[in-house]
C-alpha cells in the first residue's frame, strides 16, 4: 500500500504545527482527516483493500477517566479525546468501565536516549485510543509524524502535531481511531523544533528505525501454537519459525484468492524466542489464513514469500481453488477459521479392551464403502459414515478394533502415506466435502463404534510430508515456515521431504498432535509407519533411546491408548528390521510373522521359524510378551491375499507369493482348489497363533489387484461378493475364528507365553520334529489349557493343531487322552464347505480316539479340542 495522505495544503499544515499550547488549557482545534487508500486490484504491496476516514479532537474539559497513563494533577489534567463523527470519549470511557478494556503498552528508547511510552486501550466495540509519552532532558518542542498501515514499515507524512509537555518534563500526545478500521499498525517518528520554529529532521528508536505499534492487534501470546482463544477473549495467532526474518499473517474472506488483509508481524512485538504472535478482537469475515515467511535461502530450501503457507497447527485446512485458467499447483492450503461445532460426546465410553483380546481390522475410508455395490447413498460411500453404517460387518465377522489408514491431509498424487498436515481431518471424508462436515462424521463414526464394544486405531506418518523435496515441488507448509528446523537436508532433490523427528521442535508437534487425537476425537490408539526412523538421530544412528519415543511412551495424555510401531517404510516399500525401544508400552506390526508364515505355506523356510511365530514370537517379544505382537498375512500395500495364492512370477519374488501351480486366473480345478484350502490356511494360522490377529481390508471379499503389489493401484472394494460362495465361507470362517480365540482365551489370548509344560510339539506320525531340516513341511503341537477360575471361559478342553504345507498327505498321531476323553475335529481346512469347521456342540462332529491316525492332506491345517464323553 502507498503511504497515508491527509488532506490540507501544506501552508495550512504548517500553521497548525506552529499553534501555541498552554499548560493546563490543552485545546487541539482541528486535527486533518487521515485517509488511507488502496488501490482496487490486489497486489503484495496492498495490504487493505477499503477506504476510510479519521477525524479526531482533543478537549480538556472531558477527562479521560481512569486512563492508566499521564501526570494527574488538577492543574495538569489528561487530554482527553472523543470522535467528532460517532460519540464522545466521555462516552466511551463511561463504558470501558463495564466492557473488558484491554492495554498494551510497548517501550522504546529514541536514537537521543529519549524514553517512549506507548500505550494503545480499547475495548470491544468502541475506537483506539493511542497515548505516547516521551521522557526527554530536551527543552525543545517535540512534534509527531505518523503513518497507519497494515504493515510494520510505512513511509511518514509529512505534517507535524505538536506534543504537550506536563510539569513532569514529560510529552504526552493522544490519538484516537475508529474501531472498525482496525487492525492496523501506527507507525510514528519524533521531530525536536527550537524556539525559532525550526523542525529537526525525523528521530527514530536506537534501532534506527521507526516507532511502530498495533492498533486493533495484540502481541499475542507465544503459546499455544495454532489458533487460539486467550484469557482475555482475543483470537491468538502463533507460529514457530526459527529461522524466518519475517512473518506476514495472511486473512482471506473467502470472495477471492487473495487475500483481503496481510498483517506483518513486528519482530520486536510479536516474536518471544522464536514463536511469532499476535491476536485480534476478532478474525470478523475472514473464513482462512495463511502466513508469508520471509528470510535467506539455504541448504535444502529456504524461504519464498510469494506463497502463502499452511498453519501446521491449524484445526481444520481448507484448499483455495486458483482462478478459472490457472493451474491446479497454484491452489492455496489455508487453516478455515471457520469455528468447529462443538460435538456432543455425551454417553461415549473407550471400550478399554486388553491388548491380548483384540481381533483387528485395517481399512482404507474411501475404498471400504466408495463402491456402489455398498448400497449406500452416494453422498455416504466413502466417507465416516459409510464406515459407520458397516458396523455390522464388523461385528459379525468378530473384530473388536478398526485400524484406520491414515487421515490426514494428504498428497492425492502420492496416496494418505504422504500427508502434509498433522492436526486435521482430509475434507473428502465428510458427507458435505468440507473439513468440517469430516470432522463432525469422524466424530459420530468413532461414537457409533464405541457403543458397539469396537475400538478405532489410527495409521499416522509423522515422518515424511508429501509437499516435496526439491524446488519444482509446491510448498505447502513446513518447507516454507522453517525448512532448517523441520526438513532433512540430506534428501535434496528427493520428492520427498523427511521430517527432523529428533529436532525438539517437531517431537513437539508430534506429541501436540496425538494429544489433539485423543482428547478431541477419542481415538484409542495409534500405529507408527515408517517408525523406525523416528529412532534414528540427528546423523542417521539408531538410539537406543529416542526421546520422542520416550516422550510417546511416558506422555501422560497417552497413557491409556495402545501405540503399535510399523517399521514398513512407503518410501521404498521396504521394511527395516530393528531392536525397537519399548518400555514395555510399545507394540509393533511383526513383519516377521508374515515373512515365515508365507514361507512356511508355499513349502519354504524352518520349522522353528514357523513354531516361534505360533507361540507368540518370543525372540521379538520375550520382555514384553505375546500381546505385544501385531500379526499379520496381507497389508494394504503389497499382494491381496486372494492375489498371494494366485501369482508368484519373479517380479513379485519379494512378495513370498506361491501361485499354486498356475498364474493368475484360472480354470483347473485342481488349482482352485489348493488357492482355497491355502486361504483358509493363512486366516486359521493368523487366528491360533498367539498375539494380534490384523484383517487387511477386502481379504473377506475375495479382493484382487490383478497382481499388483502398488497401492495406487487398489480400487474399492466389491460388497456384491459377500452374497457368493466364497464371499460366505470366508467371512463364516473368520467369525469362527474369532469366537474360537474367544473361547479358549487362555490360550490364544495370552499376556504371556505359554508355559514349557503346557505345549508338545510333534512331526510326522508323533515323532519330533525336525526343526533344521528346510524339506520338513508337517508339524502339530498340543496344547494344554490352563483352567484359570476367574476366566469363564477356560473350562474348554486342551487342544491339538496339525499343518501340512506339503504336496502329499501326511499321518498324524493324535496324542493319548484320560479315560472318557476323546478328539473333536473342529477345523480341517481341506474339506468343503460348510464341513471344514464346526462348532463342538454339533453332532455330527468327526469323534477321534487318542493314539489315533488322521490324515492330513495336502496344504492343509486342523484343529482338534479334547473333551469329555457325556452320557
Amino acid at each position: 500500500m502507498g503511504p497515508c495522505r491527509r488532506k490540507g495544503s501544506g501552508r495550512a499544515a504548517a500553521a497548525a504545527a506552529q499553534q501555541q499550547w498552554k499548560v493546563g488549557d490543552l485545546v487541539l482545534a482541528k486535527m486533518r482527516a487521515v485517509q488511507i487508500r488502496c488501490r482496487p486490484n490486489y497486489s503484495f504491496g496492498c495490504r487493505l483493500n477499503a477506504v476510510t476516514q479519521w477525524r479526531c479532537s482533543y478537549d480538556s474539559k472531558l477527562p479521560l477517566k481512569g486512563a492508566p497513563f499521564g501526570s494527574f494533577t488538577p492543574h495538569n489534567p489528561v487530554a482527553s479525546i472523543y470522535l467528532q463523527k460517532l460519540r464522545s470519549m466521555a462516552m466511551v470511557t463511561s463504558q470501558a468501565q463495564e466492557l473488558e478494556r484491554r492495554e498494551f503498552c510497548y517501550m522504546f528508547r529514541s536514537e537521543r536516549g529519549d524514553l517512549v511510552k506507548v500505550v494503545v486501550v480499547g475495548a470491544k466495540g468502541v475506537n483506539f485510543v493511542v497515548h505516547i509519552e516521551v521522557l526527554s532532558g530536551f527543552e525543545d518542542q517535540l512534534l509527531l509524524s505518523y503513518e497507519t498501515s497494515r504493515s510494520a514499515s510505512s513511509q511518514m507524512v509529512a505534517d507535524a502535531i505538536p506534543f504537550f509537555r506536563n510539569s513532569s518534563r514529560r510529552y504526552t500526545l493522544d490519538l484516537v481511531f475508529d474501531s472498525r478500521n482496525a487492525p492496523f499498525y501506527l507507525s510514528f517518528l519524533l521531530h525536536f523544533s527550537s524556539d525559532a520554529g525550526a523542525v529537526g529532521p525525523g528521530v527514530t528508536t536506537h534501532r534506527k528505525t521507526n516507532f511502530c505499534v498495533p492498533v486493533g492487534l495484540g502481541p499475542g501470546y507465544p503459546c499455544s501454537l495454532g489458533v487460539s482463544i486467550s484469557d482475555d477473549g482475543m483470537v491468538n495467532f502463533a507460529l514457530f519459525s526459527r529461522s524466518g526474518k519475517s512473518v506476514i499473517l495472511c486473512l482471506y474472506d473467502g470472495n477471492t484468492e487473495y487475500p483481503s488483509l496481510e498483517i506483518e508481524l513486528d519482530p520486536y512485538v510479536n516474536r518471544t524466542g522464536d514463536v511469532w504472535h499476535v491476536s485480534l478482537e476478532s478474525i470478523g469475515d475472514y473464513v482462512s489464513y495463511g502466513y508469508r515467511c520471509k528470510g535467506s535461502v539455504g541448504k535444502g530450501g529456504g524461504f519464498h514469500e510469494q506463497h502463502v503457507l499452511l498453519d501446521p497447527y491449524a484445526r481444520m485446512v481448507g484448499n483455495l481453488l486458483p482462478d478459472e485458467g490457472k493451474p491446479m499447483a497454484a491452489t492455496k492450503f489455508l487453516g478455515s477459521l471457520k469455528k468447529e461445532t462443538i460435538y456432543d460426546w455425551g454417553g461415549d465410553a473407550h471400550p478399554r479392551l486388553r491388548m491380548e483380546e483384540l481381533v483387528v481390522y485395517r481399512l482404507n475410508v474411501r475404498q471400504f464403502t466408495k463402491d456402489k455395490s455398498s448400497g449406500l447413498p452416494e453422498d455416504i460411500a466413502g466417507t465416516f459414515t459409510g464406515v459407520r453404517k458397516k458396523v455390522q460387518h464388523f461385528k459379525g465377522l468378530g473384530v473388536n478394533a478398526v485400524l484406520l489408514e491414515p487421515v490426514f491431509p494428504f498428497d492425492v498424487q502420492k496416496g494418505p502415506y504422504f500427508p502434509y498436515h498433522f492436526f486435521s481431518v482430509t475434507d473428502g471424508y465428510g458427507q458435505e466435502g468440507d473439513a468440517s462436515s469430516s470432522i463432525s462424521s469422524m466424530k459420530e463414526m468413532i461414537k457409533t463404534l464405541h457403543a458397539e464394544g469396537i475400538e478405532v486405531l489410527m495409521e499416522v506418518v509423522f515422518t515424511h510430508i508429501g509437499e516435496g523435496g526439491d524446488g519444482r515441488s509446491q510448498l505447502i507448509s513446513f518447507s516454507g515456515i522453517d525448512s532448517s528446523s523441520y526438513v532433512f537436508e540430506g534428501n535434496t532433490g528427493s520428492q520427498i521431504s523427511s521430517l527432523k523427528c529428533y529436532n525438539p521442535i517437531v517431537q513437539k508437534l508430534i506429541i501436540d498432535s496425538l494429544r489433539h487425537w485423543v482428547v478431541e476425537f477419542h481415538l484409542d490408539g495409534f500405529c507408527f509407519v515408517n517408525s523406525s526412523l523416528m529412532a534414528r538421530g540427528e546423523h542417521g544412528e539408531h538410539l537406543s533411546r529416542p526421546p520422542l519415543l520416550e516422550a510417546i511412551a511416558f506422555d501422560p495424555v497417552l497413557s491409556k491408548t495402545k501405540i503399535i510401531a510399523d517399521c514398513w517404510s512407503p518410501l521404498d516399500r521396504h521394511y527395516v528390521e530393528i531392536q525397537f525401544p519399548h518400555w514395555r508400552r510399545w507394540a509393533e506390526m511383526n513383519m516377521k510373522f508374515c515373512t515365515d508364515v508365507r514361507n512356511f505355506l508355499r513349502g519354504k523356510g524352518l520349522l522353528s521359524d514357523f513354531a516361534t511365530r505360533l507361540c507368540g514370537s518370543a525372540d521379538l517379544f520375550s520382555s514384553r510378551g505375546p500381546a505385544f505382537s501385531f500379526n499379520f498375512v496381507t497389508k494394504n500395500f503389497g499382494l491381496p491375499l486372494v492375489d498371494l495364492v494366485s501369482y508368484g512370477n519373479s517380479k513379485l519374488a519379494s512378495e513370498l507369493s506361491w501361485n499354486c501351480g498356475d498364474e493368475g486366473p484360472t480354470n483347473k480345478n485342481t488349482v482352485l482348489e489348493t488357492r482355497l484350502k491355502q486361504i483358509r490356511n493363512f486366516l486359521f494360522i493368523l487366528f491360533v497363533s498367539l498375539g494380534v490377529p490384523v484383517l487387511n481390508m477386502g481379504d473377506e471379499f475375495g479382493y484382487s489387484t490383478g497382481g499388483s503389489p502398488l497401492y495406487n493401484d487398489r480400487q474399492s472394494i466389491d460388497w456384491s461378493i459377500l452374497g457368493t460362495g466364497f464371499g460366505m465361507q470366508i467371512t463364516q470362517f473368520i467369525a469362527y475364528l474369532s469366537s474360537l480365540r474367544m473361547r479358549h482365551n487362555d490360550i490364544f489370548q495370552r499376556k504371556h507365553f505359554l508355559k514349557v509344560e503346557n505345549i508338545v510339539w510333534y512331526g510326522s506320525n508323533q515323532a519330533e520334529p525336525q526343526w533344521d531340516d528346510p524339506t520338513c513341511k508337517i508339524l502339530a503341537m498340543a496344547l494344554k489349557s490352563e483352567r484359570n477360575p476367574e476366566m469363564s471361559s477356560s473350562s474348554n478342553g486342551d487342544l491339538f493343531i496339525c499343518f501340512n504345507a506339503s504336496n502329499y498327505s501326511e499321518t498324524v498321531i493324535l496324542p493319548q487322552r484320560l479315560e472318557g476323553n476323546v478328539w473333536l475335529r473342529l477345523v480341517d481346512t481341506s474339506l468343503a464347505f460348510p464341513m471344514f469347521f464346526s462348532n463342538s456342540s454339533d453332532s455330527n462332529l468327526l469323534k477321534v480316539e487318542g493314539l489315533s491316525s488322521y490324515e492330513l492332506k495336502p496344504h492343509s491345517c486342523a484343529l482338534f479340542e479334547a473333551q469329555r464323553i457325556t452320557t
